[in-house]
């Protein structure tokens, strides 16, 4: 089979594309960047998804798209560029696909469609009301609703994944990474915080502030410790290709991500005594994160299991995070 992969360029697009080929497939990515995959069973679009000359070409010739590329950002700023490349962007590579008689095209969706920060009830199933509070949830749900729209109208199966945040175990205690950084360091979630400006959640963390990189547990207002689904890239890409090839996911929606969720409350301390770094702990205005998703539509319909629980993800970063220090 030949597979265009969408976001080839990206963490999990880059790793289910050297999957694909490790299993003897033929791949196509399609990014704004060179992915940087070296392979005779690969060749690359480099433009933006609502290209349509762009779009056509990384269609033609393919069997199945995994459109798994999007832009992600939560700034004002962004909000144009959200909208090209996660609704535009969406609606062009399926309406190239479609031309190109692709057989099925999975579309990497978020949990942020829920909405996951405020649900109306736990563990946020499928059948949770999908009433986004991000911009980002919002072309996220469009472009939902693009993929419905030419499953109804064409040939082509098409599968839709709510998608987990997700990380590679390695990015867990790397304070420079995007996500991890902030979430769990001091000093990289002051700075996430100033951009965002939000003045008085960067006056309580400074207060903290001891003179050195240290974890820092965050709590909401209230001081309950934040809660989330952090899910492994190997997971993610199992789930994924059990999308491109099983029989029974032809017109669902599933959320793919790990069956438990991480608390803070557990994995600071597991993180500060597995390092030595030192550990502090803020409540931050607001309800903060807090939420359960349910992967059970996934494991019971098409087999899913996922073998990357946090705490292994851990033992990896650990791993990781010596070598830097030395």
């Amino acid at each position: 089979m030949k597979i265009l992969v969408t976001g080839s360029a990206g963490r999990v697009g880059s790793f289910v594309a050297r999957q694909l080929l490790g299993e003897g497939h033929r791949v196509r990515g399609f990014d704004l960047k060179p992915s940087g995959i070296n392979s005779p069973e690969f060749d690359e679009v480099v433009g933006d998804f609502d290209d349509a000359a762009a779009a056509q070409r990384a269609s033609n010739g393919v069997d199945a798209v995994l459109h798994l590329g999007a832009f992600m950002s939560w700034l004002p700023a962004d909000r144009d560029r959200l909208y090209r490349a996660n609704v535009d962007g969406t609606r062009i590579v399926l309406e190239a696909a479609a031309a190109a008689k692709v057989g099925r095209f999975v579309f990497a969706s978020s949990g942020e469609v829920y909405p996951e920060n405020k649900p109306e009830f736990q563990p946020v199933t499928e059948d949770h009301p999908a009433r986004p509070l991000s911009p980002y949830g919002v072309t996220k749900l469009l472009g939902e609703e693009l993929v419905k729209f030419q499953g109804r109208v064409s040939p082509m199966e098409t599968v839709i994944l709510r998608f987990s945040h997700t990380q590679n175990a390695s990015e867990l205690l790397d304070p420079t990474s995007f996500f991890s950084g902030p979430r769990f360091f001091l000093h990289p979630k002051i700075r996430q915080q100033e951009g965002f400006g939000n003045a008085l959640a960067v006056e309580k963390l400074k207060a903290l502030d001891i003179g050195e990189e240290a974890l820092v547990l965050t709590r909401n207002e209230n001081g309950r410790p934040f809660r989330m689904h952090i899910t492994d890239t190997r997971d993610m890409a199992k789930g994924i290709l059990l999308a491109l090839t099983h029989a029974k996911a032809v017109g669902g929606i599933f959320n793919l991500g790990a069956t438990e969720p991480v608390d803070f409350a557990d994995i600071l301390p597991a993180m500060a005594k597995k390092t030595g770094l030192p550990l502090v702990a803020v409540d931050l205005p607001g309800a903060g994160v807090w939420y359960h998703t349910s992967n059970a539509r996934i494991r019971e319909t098409l087999g899913f299991e996922p073998e990357w629980p946090i705490t292994r993800m851990l033992d990896e970063a650990v791993s990781a995070w010596t070598r830097r220090q030395t």
